[in-house]
């Protein structure tokens, strides 16, 4: 009867062991619920609204006219004003500020504010030296902008959490200036909080449950049980590693798209793609391969993980774009392998033709790394996954660009219009005054075009100007530019040239339309002449529109003294103008009967 008692005394302290260590382990669980998740969202938030922040920064900087001039004189444009003042409507921001160096606020959502000064330490230590700095504090409801207070929903006693970010602005390594955004994140802290603790809590119960049940298996089975406990545990952690492995799969996709639809250019892109894909399918190496602009050949733009890619390739080489859809290699008792694939060593690969609005525009090749062919074999879906989301962005760009090019050229003569071409007059001088580089703008008019356009049709007129406009873009080189003003007028910006070679080149370009012929229907069209004017920079201005003037009036004296020749604009002594020479041959006509 001893024995039995020290037996059941021995299950009971055993028993009273495990209980009270369950017990134990709930309480930490549930303080670590409660506590754990408010750090960690926080920092997540934390992390999410910086990157917001940048693109709030860049929407506001791409909307101002002139940021930097905003910035330092505290002279808004009225229209920049309008935009800043609609963008809490159209953002999570409710409030903002703009800064000088000096930490004055500029502008303001509170007008109030404007002309006040940031005197925190952090202003002077960290934004002015180019760091972002950012504050998260609790407010009472009365300081958050635009917040109904009278809503039913409203507590008045509740705080807020607010972000306070505060973003230097610079240019060429020059602080210009900051930004300071405030953000209302109080909807969905609350929101991860709970989750994370609902998640957590779950999780906790599992697990308590989970420990419960194996002790209470371990006390009471013998080792077959336990055996089999310890087969489903690792068919459990299995499961979860293949559940995180498609969390992770996700979260990166999800990722990519977002990078690739931000991305401004090809280039930038396929490099976002080559970063990505390293990281999504790490046992193959793969390359990205676009059509061309004559849809003749495709050219290699990206690879990765050790792959390489040719320079270019013809359609007819690849199985994948011939046939129409993915080509897997090594998948079939028969295979063929395509012609960009060789030199081949027999790993299998994919090659997935990449698809734009029902128009094949690429070619995402992949290959298995050697000895990861079965992972290689089961990743086909991801990386037809990552191809739709390629095509997706590739589209985008093109459409993107396709838009901007439309937006800022002629649609007659192909040459950039007017505003751009003040646009980019602006950046030149800019570019000038920083680095003393020389530049010159040279006006062009067509001459007796009215004449020419009232006696032989306005098609013929269309032909002349666009064979004028051909010859003036040909004569451009480097970051020279041509540009259609309107009508019969055109202009040339010529950065780097000295004003004794910005006037050689203008005569140049004068010869080149003298030489030109337009044949309209069965016959050739009169000569065409132009009359030319030129300015520089900056004897006759340092803004825009005094060079445009200063070209424009050398111009007209090119027209008074007989058309068809160059003038300077005065105020240079550098080069006197130069007037066409009449050629001396008797079929020649002459100068005053031309178009």
């Amino acid at each position: 009867m001893k024995l039995t008692a020290r037996g059941r005394l021995a299950h009971r302290v055993k028993w009273a062991g495990i209980t009270v260590l369950l017990i134990a382990l709930a309480a930490v669980a549930g303080w670590g619920v409660y506590t754990l998740p408010a750090p960690v969202v926080d920092r997540m938030l934390k992390t999410d609204i910086l990157k917001q922040s940048e693109l709030w920064k860049r929407r506001v900087l791409l909307h101002l006219n002139d940021p930097e001039t905003a910035l330092l004189t505290g002279n808004i444009d009225p229209h920049d004003a309008e935009f800043l003042s609609s963008m809490p409507e159209a953002s999570d921001v409710y409030r903002f500020n703009l800064f000088d160096t000096a930490g004055r606020i500029v502008w303001s959502t509170r007008p109030e504010e404007i002309g006040s000064y940031e005197t925190r330490a952090f202003f002077r230590s960290d934004v002015a030296r180019g760091m972002t700095h950012y504050i998260q504090e609790a407010l009472q409801l009365s300081e958050i902008d635009g917040l109904d207070l009278h809503s039913e929903h409203t507590h008045t006693a509740m705080q807020h959490q607010v972000a306070e970010v505060f973003i230097p602005i610079t240019k060429n390594g020059r602080f210009i200036g900051a930004i300071e955004f405030f953000t209302d994140f109080t909807d969905l802290r609350t929101t991860f909080i709970t989750r994370l603790r609902v998640s957590l809590s779950i999780l906790s119960g599992i697990a308590l449950f989970a420990l419960a049940s194996v002790s209470l298996v371990t006390y009471r089975t013998n080792r077959l049980q336990v055996r089999a406990l310890q087969l489903q545990s690792a068919k459990e952690r299995n499961l979860m590693d293949e559940q995180l492995r498609l969390a992770r799969e996700v979260r990166l996709l999800g990722e990519l798209n977002e990078w690739l639809q931000s991305s401004r250019s090809l280039d930038e892109l396929f490099d976002m793609v080559s970063r990505f894909m390293t990281h999504i399918l790490p046992e193959a190496e793969g390359s990205v391969y676009v059509y061309s602009n004559s849809r003749d050949v495709l050219d290699g733009c990206a690879s990765w993980n050790d792959g390489t890619h040719k320079a270019h390739i013809h359609p007819e080489g690849c199985w994948g774009l011939r046939r129409g859809r993915t080509y897997e290699y090594g998948a079939s008792e028969i295979d063929f392998v395509c012609e960009h694939a060789v030199p081949h060593d027999g790993r299998p690969y994919f090659c997935f033709p990449i698809l734009a609005h029902g128009e094949t525009v690429g070619l995402l090749h992949l290959r298995s790394h050697e000895g990861n062919e079965e992972v290689f074999h089961s990743n086909r879906k991801l990386a037809q996954l990552c191809a739709e989301q390629i095509s997706m962005a590739i589209a985008n760009v093109r459409m993107r660009d396709q838009l901007h090019d439309q937006s800022v050229r002629d649609p007659l003569t192909g040459l950039f219009n007017r505003r751009h071409m003040t646009e980019t007059l602006r950046k030149s001088i800019s570019r000038s005054q920083q680095t003393g580089a020389p530049l010159s703008l040279i006006a062009v008019d067509v001459d007796h075009f009215k004449k020419f356009n009232d006696t032989h049709g306005h098609d013929a007129g269309d032909m002349v100007l666009r064979a004028v406009g051909s010859a003036l873009e040909q004569g451009c080189d480097r970051d020279e530019i041509a540009c259609r003003i309107g009508g019969e007028e055109f202009m040339v910006i010529l950065p780097d040239n000295s004003p004794e070679d910005a006037v050689t080149r203008a005569e140049h370009l004068r010869q080149a339309v003298e030489a030109v012929s337009v044949r309209y229907g069965e016959k050739s069209l009169p000569r065409i002449t132009i009359s030319v004017g030129v300015a520089h920079y900056p004897a006759h201005g340092t803004m825009p529109q005094d060079l445009m003037r200063a070209s424009d009036d050398a111009l007209y004296s090119a027209k008074d003294k007989g058309r068809n020749q160059v003038q300077v604009a005065k105020g240079t002594v550098a080069v006197e103008g130069i007037a066409a020479k009449p050629r001396q041959s008797p079929n020649t006509v002459p100068p005053q009967s031309a178009a």
